[in-house]
């Protein structure tokens, strides 16, 4: 929980920092919406239906600061590369996936099976925290109507707040023997595979996408964003067995719409 308050702490200091450089830097708006593959302990790794049925949704809220134009003089900025290449983004993002298993052991015509298909789960996540946004091409000649595409990738840090649930549709609370299937049943002595309990932790967010010119005003932002949780109990469920390899992620495909503020 410490690492947690310091990531925090740190988001809160980038983002204090980029709201004191739009005084002397024009300023940006946006919002997003998409569908969120939540890639989590529920179904098999690679398994096609575990990839199209564990999909949820999600919307954001952005903000951007963009080095090129100064607000405070309605002129450009200096002529640098960081200037007319990187733009920071600080967003607050929801999303909800209901999560099920999929595949073959989820089909198995036995206790097993029964335990598995009656297995429900859900992920809310909030994050919040900022990023920067590398353009390939110059940022002064995509606003200036150059050309109507810009392409960029980015990298950033969330502090990330989940709830997830976990319910079985057989007799009795999950994560009893009875109803639940092995792999989530904890040997004595060893802390529950399953815990529901709302917590925090932090996400490393890369992604790719481009903008869209629509006016001088405004864009279209099409995004492919993996986000890479620093827990694995965002979806509830983490054991201790060997095709556990990796922590909860995602990839969210959005769409968005940007305004210019300045």
């Amino acid at each position: 929980m410490k690492t947690n308050h310091l990531i925090l702490a740190f988001i809160a200091f980038l983002s204090i920092n980029s709201f004191s450089y739009s005084q002397a830097f024009s300023q940006e708006i946006g919002a997003t919406i998409g569908p969120v593959a939540f890639k989590s302990d529920y179904g098999l790794r690679g398994n096609s239906e575990t990839n199209f049925g564990n999909v949820g949704f999600g919307v954001g809220l952005m903000h951007y600061i963009n080095f090129s134009f100064r607000a405070d003089c309605n002129c450009y900025s200096d002529d640098t590369y960081f200037n007319d290449h990187f733009k920071i983004r600080t967003e607050l993002d929801y999303h909800v996936t209901g999560l099920d298993h999929f595949g073959k052991f989820a089909e198995k015509n036995d206790d097993n099976g029964l335990r598995l298909r009656s297995m429900h789960g859900k992920a809310k996540v909030l994050e919040i925290g900022p990023s920067l946004e590398w353009y390939f091409r110059s940022i002064r000649d995509f606003d200036g109507g150059n050309f109507n595409f810009a392409p960029y990738a980015s990298l950033g840090i969330h502090y990330v707040s989940y709830s997830p649930e976990a319910t079985t549709d057989l007799p009795g609370t999950i994560g009893s023997p009875s109803n639940t299937y092995p792999t989530f049943v904890a040997p004595p002595g060893e802390d529950p595979y399953i815990d529901t309990t709302s917590s925090s932790t932090y996400a490393l967010v890369w992604s790719v996408g481009t903008r869209y010119r629509l006016n001088d005003d405004s864009d279209l932002v099409l995004d492919a964003r993996w986000h890479y949780y620093g827990s694995d109990f965002v979806d509830g469920l983490d054991h201790n067995n060997p095709q556990n390899k990796a922590n909860d992620w995602i990839f969210w495909l959005n769409i968005g719409y940007v305004y210019y503020l300045d």
